[in-house]
C-alpha cells in the first residue's frame, strides 16, 4: 500500500502538470495534507489516505480549529483538503469523497484596504531620485500603482514583455496565464529613466539578464524586498498597515470609482471570476455615500418644513 507521501507527490504532480499551479500554491496545498497527516499520527491510526473516511475528516476539523487558527486559515486547510480528495476520486484511488459533505467555518466578507490617491502620491513623491535605488524603487511602485500587477507577477517581469512604444505590459500571472496590462505614462517614464541610468550601468549575474527589476548585486529582486520598499515609503509620510497588495487594491478601487467597465478591471487583475472583482463595488458605493453624505444639500443640512 502506498504511503501518504507518495499519494502527495502524485497530487503536487497532477497540481503543477495539469492544473500549472505555482510553487507558491503547491506548497501550501500539499502542507494541508502534511497536516492531516500530523493530526493521523498524533491520534495514533496507522491510515493511508485512501483509509480515511468522513468522521476523521470531522475530528480534524476540530482538531484545528482547537488550535485556535483563525476561520480563514480554517477555510484554507479544508479547500486544500477538499481539493485532494477530489483528486483521489478522480484518479479512482478511493471509491467516495469523504470530505464532500464538510464544511468551513463561515467567513466574513472583509474590504481590501486602500489607500486615497493623495497618499499614493505622497508615498511616491518621498523617494529620493538622487540615488540609484530611489530610481528604481519610485519604478517599482508607480509600475504597481499603474497595472495592478501582483507582487510576484513584479518580480517575474522581464525585458521581453515591456512594449514602450504601445504602453503595455505581459504579465504573467497564476497559473502562469498571461495578460496585457496597459501601463500609464508616469510609469513609463520613471522605469525607462531607471533602465537607462541604473540598470544599463548594472552588473548583472547571469540568468537574471532578462528581469527587469534588480537588486545591488544584479540579481532578480524578491517579493520580501518590494514589501520593504513599499513599507519604507508609506513610513516617510506616516502611513501604516500598507503592502504592496495595497497598491493593487487601490488601483482597482480608484478605477472603480471612476467609472471603469467591472469587466475591463478584471481582465487587468488577472481575475478568473467577475465574482472576484466585485468586491471592489462595494468600495464604489461606500465612496459614493460618503459623496452624498458631504455633497448632496439635504445631507448637509437639516431642511425646514414649508
Amino acid at each position: 500500500m502506498k504511503d501518504w507521501t507518495s499519494y502527495i507527490q502524485e497530487f503536487a504532480d497532477y497540481l503543477k502538470l495539469e492544473r500549472s499551479l505555482s510553487e507558491n500554491s503547491l506548497k501550501a496545498y500539499t502542507s494541508d495534507i502534511d497536516k492531516l497527516q500530523q493530526f493521523i499520527d498524533l491520534s495514533g491510526l496507522d491510515l493511508s489516505p485512501v483509509e480515511i473516511e468522513r468522521k476523521h475528516l470531522q475530528d480534524f476539523l476540530i482538531y484545528i480549529y482547537d488550535l485556535g487558527l483563525s476561520p480563514a486559515s480554517q477555510a484554507r486547510i479544508l479547500a486544500g483538503i477538499k481539493a485532494f480528495y477530489k483528486f483521489m476520486l478522480y484518479q479512482d484511488l478511493i471509491p467516495e469523497d469523504p470530505s464532500l459533505l464538510l464544511e468551513g467555518p463561515k467567513l466574513d466578507k472583509k474590504l481590501p484596504e486602500t489607500l486615497h490617491f493623495h497618499e499614493i502620491d505622497q508615498m511616491l513623491r518621498s523617494i529620493d531620485l538622487s540615488t540609484a535605488e530611489g530610481i528604481r524603487n519610485r519604478a517599482i511602485l508607480e509600475t504597481l500603482y499603474s497595472s495592478g500587477m501582483r507582487v510576484s507577477e513584479l518580480t517575474e517581469l522581464k525585458l521581453s514583455n515591456l512594449f514602450v512604444d504601445i504602453g503595455f505590459l505581459r504579465v504573467t500571472g497564476k497559473g502562469n496565464k498571461e495578460r496585457i496590462v496597459p501601463v500609464g505614462k508616469d510609469a513609463l517614464k520613471y522605469i525607462q529613466m531607471y533602465l537607462q541610468h541604473v540598470r544599463n550601468h548594472m552588473e548583472i549575474k547571469p540568468g537574471h539578464e532578462n528581469y527587469i527589476f534588480l537588486n545591488r548585486r544584479g540579481k532578480k529582486l524578491s517579493r520580501v524586498m518590494i514589501f520593504y520598499i513599499v513599507k519604507e515609503a508609506a513610513a516617510a509620510v506616516g502611513i501604516t498597515e500598507v503592502s504592496p497588495h495595497t497598491f493593487r487594491h487601490s488601483f482597482a478601487t480608484h478605477l472603480i470609482e471612476g467609472g471603469a467597465d467591472l469587466r475591463a478591471v478584471q481582465d487587468m487583475l488577472g481575475h478568473v471570476s467577475i465574482t472576484t472583482t466585485e468586491i471592489y463595488t462595494h468600495l464604489d458605493r461606500d465612496y459614493l455615500r460618503q459623496v452624498i453624505a458631504e455633497c448632496h444639500p439635504r445631507s448637509k443640512k437639516p431642511i425646514a418644513d414649508d
